[in-house]
């Protein structure tokens, strides 16, 4: 049921000095405005206490009708209206009573928005079962992705109603899941934010796929799981309690991982499926027995309950370490990565755009929403985890990317190394809100926000665009590409937009994110813990460096992918994509640049979200001049995009009308430098590998152990020289390796027990029995 209606109802109790007005209907009534027990005593003008007894109380609420009626009154100041309202007993202003029935004043008659949310799963699951149906048709992946388009731009209008309208939370509970339970659904502000995220990626990739789809080779392993995939999203973002998110997270973990399977025959592609399988069992299990702490031995999941509930240091330092590896596994924290750079890669590319700019954006939310909002207030060294762990995996992530030669698993590490952004700011928030620095905790709190929406922008971007560099040549290794600049001229466009983003340069979104985040790590001298005070500052400097990484990564990306000369046929006969592809493209570069040029507007828009779970927010933007935004103080620091590309744009028309209007109008023409090579074969052009050897240099020996061995043939011979470089993952082959290879051990030794007789297996069973009864006399 949807709780858009609340009867109070109350009979004339002259001696009884209270109404008939029950607990559960006033915790009902506050949680359809989407208020908290503060702001509802700040309308009433009741005391906190007093609201809190109100609510605590068995049964009907027992007090004086003065208070009643304040209360009343206050629910009407705050959008509900009073109908039909009873007179006040004989006996005057106390010893009365009120009767009658509430209801929201506006959209009383209108589907609330969860529900609303839930439909557009419903029709999504819909779509699956309609990809299913027309598998055998040709025109299956038009309608499929074409009716996925339509049902995100649905549910992607309604969330940013919601988040930007500040609807206020509503809540929908179906009679389904755990018989004493249902499952619960809840939209508040946090949801909705995300909402937006899921269904504006999801919008992008569907009309990518539109295109891109077309050259499936086989599609009917593709489209019954995106729709699927899509919902499985959109439920856990809108799951209110523990039973439900699990049982959507792995509804979502199994749509994503049929599809990274799509071609399965591939061996890559199946030990990408299977390390993945394994990773979100891992994670799923990490999560359960969070969630199994949180809720305690009352066994209560909904998370209400457990908002309310209070955890122990010792529990919520185990539930935070347990979020690390849940959600963290899903997101791709260090060391939990390994399956991102082999799942990504295998998946179809607006299926990687979707898992590496949306899904991992889930797991995030996942962790915010239990770290910040069910877990209660937050010590600072849980700051300190969160904060180390990120800035350790957005340097580790670009490292790793600056090493790759293929153009997806490059983006693949990128990711690893903007969620490390993303958690470091976490983090920051964790420390400041814990020292009661509201202001400081809100700016690393929309820091973080801003970074979530900038990264599903500008990731899904660059998949797609090299998801068309794959349609067009059919190769992701860089080395085999180049010159694409003169035959795909469009996607190199967008895709450099996505490079400037990424490497957070202005005037595009990226900057302004990391911007907010460097301005709150400037704010940590009002820490009082030492360690906070040394910690923060180190790594700021981490993520400054993990920065000028990206930058360096993202050159070599778009110099060797699409500068120079093509390295390969395939490279040579490319050509241009088809125009959903291109449209779903542009359509992300416009949001990149809007969302850097425009940032107060995006800063004001997630202020519900850091008010809501970090219980401050940032100062209002849009009322500065010339749409500068301004963090904490404008003596401080300010920034303004919009003038910053002004002063750009003035200063390369300058350039150009300077070298136009002064230089030599001669045309001269000479001969290409080789890098000191006659051999003017494409070959012979700097490649990606030469372009990150001083980096690998500096930091391969010790993050790779890379080592280079150069066969340097003797004068007399005239073989070639040979340059071989051998590079290690360290994490994978001191940490997955040895528990592979003890799995493998035991399974081994326990697969004898399969063969023993029947006297052997009664004998066993007798020996547990009596191990267990002792084990149960010595614990008693």
């Amino acid at each position: 049921m949807c709780i858009n209606d609340i009867q109070i109802d109350a009979t004339p109790q002259i001696d009884g000095h209270h109404s008939m007005i029950t607990a559960a209907q006033l915790r009902a009534a506050r949680a359809l405005l989407g208020i908290d027990q503060r702001q509802l005593a700040e309308l009433s003008g009741l005391s906190v206490p007093t609201i809190q007894r109100m609510e605590a109380s068995e049964g009907t609420i027992r007090g004086n009708v003065d208070s009643l009626v304040k209360l009343i009154d206050a629910l009407g100041t705050a959008g509900v209206e009073v109908i039909n309202e009873g007179a006040v007993s004989s006996g005057g202003g106390r010893g009365g009573a009120i009767e009658g029935r509430i209801r929201l004043t506006e959209g009383a008659d209108m589907i609330p928005a969860v529900t609303q949310q839930i439909w557009c799963v419903a029709a999504l699951l819909g779509t699956t079962a309609l990809a299913i149906a027309t598998s055998r048709s040709r025109q299956s992946t038009a309608i499929v992705y074409g009716t996925t388009f339509a049902i995100s731009l649905v549910a992607l209008a309604g969330a940013l109603l919601s988040l930007i309208a500040r609807t206020g939370a509503t809540e929908l509970i179906l009679p389904v899941g755990l018989p004493w339970l249902g499952s619960h659904f809840r939209l508040d502000a946090l949801a909705a934010f995300f909402l937006v995220v899921v269904n504006l990626g999801g919008a992008a990739a569907s009309l990518y796929g539109i295109g891109y789809g077309s050259h499936e080779s086989a599609p009917q392993r593709i489209l019954p799981f995106f729709p699927a995939f899509l919902a499985g999203m959109n439920l856990v973002v809108l799951a209110d309690d523990a039973f439900t998110y699990l049982l959507c997270w792995e509804f979502m973990s199994l749509a994503s991982w049929a599809l990274v399977m799509a071609h399965h025959r591939d061996a890559d592609n199946a030990r990408a499926g299977y390390v993945y399988l394994v990773m979100a069992s891992f994670g799923t299990l990490a999560l359960l027995l969070a969630f199994g702490l949180l809720a305690g031995a009352g066994g209560s999941y909904s998370f209400a309950a457990i908002r309310a509930a209070r955890h122990t240091p010792s529990e919520a330092a185990l539930v935070l370490a347990l979020m690390l590896l849940g959600a963290g596994s899903k997101a791709g924290l260090i060391p939990l990565h390994v399956w991102l750079p082999l799942a990504h890669p295998a998946a179809p590319s607006h299926v990687s755009a979707l898992m590496s700019g949306v899904m991992t954006k889930v797991a995030i939310y996942g962790f915010i929403r239990v770290v910040f909002d069910l877990l209660g207030p937050p010590g600072w060294s849980a700051g300190v985890v969160v904060l180390v762990l990120g800035g350790a995996t957005a340097v580790m992530g670009i490292l790793y990317a600056l090493m790759e030669k293929d153009l997806k698993r490059l983006l693949a590490y990128s990711t690893i190394e903007n969620i490390g952004v993303i958690f470091a700011s976490l983090g920051l928030a964790l420390a400041f809100q814990a020292n009661g620095l509201g202001l400081a905790a809100a700016l690393a709190f929309t820091a973080a926000l801003f970074h979530v929406l900038n990264h599903s922008f500008f990731k899904s971007l660059l998949f797609f665009g090299a998801g068309a560099v794959l349609t067009s040549t059919g190769e992701r290794d860089m080395e085999k590409l180049g010159g694409l600049i003169h035959r795909m001229p469009l996607t190199s466009f967008v895709f450099l937009v996505g490079c400037v983003a990424i490497s957070a340069l202005p005037p595009f979104n990226g900057f302004v994110s990391e911007w907010l985040m460097f301005q709150a790590v400037l704010q940590s001298p009002d820490l009082p813990q030492w360690l906070l005070k040394i910690m923060v500052p180190a790594v700021g400097a981490l993520l400054a460096l993990a920065a000028a990484l990206a930058a360096a990564c993202f050159v070599k990306a778009f110099g060797i992918t699409f500068l120079g000369r093509a390295r390969s046929p395939a490279a040579e006969a490319a050509g241009e994509v088809d125009r959903y592809s291109l449209a779903a493209m542009f359509s992300l570069a416009v949001l990149c640049f809007l969302a850097g040029i425009l940032p107060g507007t995006v800063i004001d828009a997630l202020s519900p979200v850091a008010q809501a779970v970090i219980g401050h927010r940032m100062p209002v933007q849009m009322n500065d001049p010339w749409l500068s935004i301004v963090p904490i103080e404008e003596s401080r620091s300010s920034y303004n995009g919009l003038l910053v590309f002004a002063f750009i744009t003035a200063a390369a028309s300058l350039a150009v009308y300077f070298i136009h209007r002064f230089a030599s109008r001669a045309i001269r023409r000479g001969p290409a430098w080789g890098c000191g090579f006659a051999d003017p074969t494409p070959a012979a052009q700097y490649s990606g590998v030469s372009f990150v050897q001083p980096i690998r240099r500096v930091f391969g020996t010790l993050v790779f152990q890379a080592r280079e061995h150069v066969d340097m043939p003797a004068p007399s011979e005239l073989r070639p020289a040979r340059l071989r470089v051998d590079m290690h993952d360290l994490v994978w082959e001191r940490l997955y390796t040895p528990v592979a290879e003890a799995v493998w051990f035991f399974a081994d030794r326990l697969n004898q027990l399969q063969f023993l007789t029947i006297r052997r297996y009664l004998s066993l069973v007798f020996a547990t029995l009596i191990t267990l009864l002792l084990a149960l006399a010595i614990w008693s």
